[in-house]
């Protein structure tokens, strides 16, 4: 008797486009769905990042495409979501990964560190979702996931403006799955906690620690934590969840 267990791949069949896919969480995730059976288009601003990454997927390169490009600036956008519909056809998962910080107290807080975060943490991600999701409307179906975070749900000292594009981004995904969801589209959010990537290596060793103290596991997640959380909305087992936001920080904020 055979008893060989085969792998069902969830994203079989499925189109990808995640944003700041190169490295961190983004390169996570490419790769998460990826093996699960999905082509991927991805995008990053740095060529070198997406260089390395497109060399660390070779084995996938058949499904795989990648785009350098600034989410920020808005008049790129439908030339990628082009690019990405030339490439495999579709677009059924978006994954509005990328983000970036400019910290400061709101008191020393520049004019140019809250347009720089807000640009591209909120603003890109609405205008990148308008427009892929009128893509889906057509098609009468999608998934669109977006990276909130744990400061998105509580605020965190000396990030106003990451905090803001957090909250707004929750703010999106609960309104737009309100709006969307007649077009069997699904919107959800995941709110990482503290994630083990080259950014949090180079952190001194007591901020490190006192990172890991602030979590119910005493310890910091992985890169693939939170790629795996966004495979999993992403697939058919999350079909009846939308408008959620799951948080994935180890009871960080519990």
């Amino acid at each position: 008797m055979n008893n060989k267990v085969v792998k069902v791949m969830k994203l079989q069949g499925k189109i990808a486009l995640i944003t700041g896919g190169a490295q961190g969480i983004g390169f996570a995730t490419v790769k998460k769905m990826l093996q699960e059976g999905a082509k991927v288009v991805f995008v990053d601003i740095d060529q070198n990042a997406i260089d390395f990454a497109s060399k660390e997927l070779s084995s996938f390169k058949k499904n795989l495409k990648s785009i350098v490009a600034d989410i920020a600036d808005s008049k790129r956008l439908q030339s990628i979501i082009n690019e990405a519909i030339e490439a495999f056809g579709s677009i059924d998962i978006l994954v509005n990964n990328a983000g970036i910080t400019a910290d400061a107290q709101l008191l020393k807080m520049e004019e140019e560190q809250w347009d720089k975060v807000i640009d591209v943490n909120l603003k890109a991600v609405f205008m990148m979702t308008q427009k892929v999701a009128k893509y889906m409307k057509k098609k009468e179906q999608g998934v669109i996931l977006s990276a909130s975070s744990v400061v998105g749900l509580y605020g965190n000292f000396g990030q106003t403006n990451y905090a803001a594009s957090k909250f707004g981004v929750i703010g999106m995904t609960k309104t737009w799955a309100k709006e969307l969801g007649k077009y069997n589209i699904r919107v959800n959010a995941v709110a990482p906690g503290f994630i083990l990537t080259d950014m949090t290596k180079k952190i001194p060793e007591k901020i490190f620690e006192m990172m890991k103290e602030k979590s119910v596991l005493k310890t910091l997640g992985d890169p693939e934590d939170i790629a795996n959380a966004y495979a999993f909305l992403a697939s058919n087992e999350a079909k009846f969840i939308t408008g959620t936001v799951l948080s994935v920080d180890g009871g960080t904020v519990l």
